[in-house]
């Protein structure tokens, strides 16, 4: 597998600092949405840090990226308008680097309603793959009601999104979709990081569209 470190890509604000785990031989390319940046979301989180390394291993191009004033990338906080932005952008670059295979919007938390509203609707997205969605915080009917494959991981006492909304939620979605519960798990997955790695692997390692 070849990591680059840092790479910067174009975003509509600006530069974004980004990161791109390619394995040799590319079954689908990712690209995966860091939590609120506001309550310290960025692209080195754990659990993105871990799920990206665990979509690497399954044989997928990864690429996590620092939204607009993260780190070094470039603009400021937007509301989630210049992240959704963002978002697509990052679409672009992976689509055109990794044409021809399948291209996959997953996210976790904040990132998770960036990366599932912008994949339900993009043509070009197969797959949609949300970790610890908010619920309740923000709008997730686009995603409810997309015919796309809906993968979820969700910890069973997640305190932003309760698991007992996530099973209402599940219930309304569209098919095809699948939900794993980690037990004990916060919304952060404390502890418990390595086990979304592991349910990755599980859900999507022999997923074949």
């Amino acid at each position: 597998m070849t990591t680059v470190p840092v790479r910067e890509i174009p975003g509509p604000a600006g530069r974004l600092e980004a990161i791109l785990d390619e394995p040799p031989s590319v079954r689908a390319a990712v690209v995966f949405g860091h939590p609120h940046p506001q309550y310290g979301g960025t692209m080195h989180t754990k659990v993105v840090y871990q799920s990206a390394k665990a979509f690497a291993r399954t044989g997928c191009a990864v690429l996590r990226f620092n939204y607009r004033g993260v780190g070094t990338s470039e603009g400021a906080w937007d509301e989630g308008r210049g992240e959704t932005e963002d978002f697509r952008a990052a679409l672009d670059f992976m689509h055109a680097r990794h044409p021809g295979v399948p291209l996959w919007a997953a996210g976790m938390s904040f990132g998770a309603w960036i990366a599932l509203t912008v994949g339900a609707e993009d043509t070009r997205v197969s797959t949609l793959v949300g970790i610890a969605p908010p619920l309740t915080h923000y709008d997730f009917e686009r995603v409810r009601a997309s015919g796309k494959p809906k993968f979820f991981i969700q910890g069973e006492r997640d305190e932003i999104c309760p698991l007992k909304d996530m099973y209402a939620f599940y219930a309304r979605c569209a098919d095809p979709k699948e939900l794993v519960v980690i037990d004990m798990a916060d919304h952060l997955f404390d502890g418990l990081v390595s086990d979304v790695g592991d349910a990755i692997e599980d859900l999507l390692g022999d997923w074949n569209e």
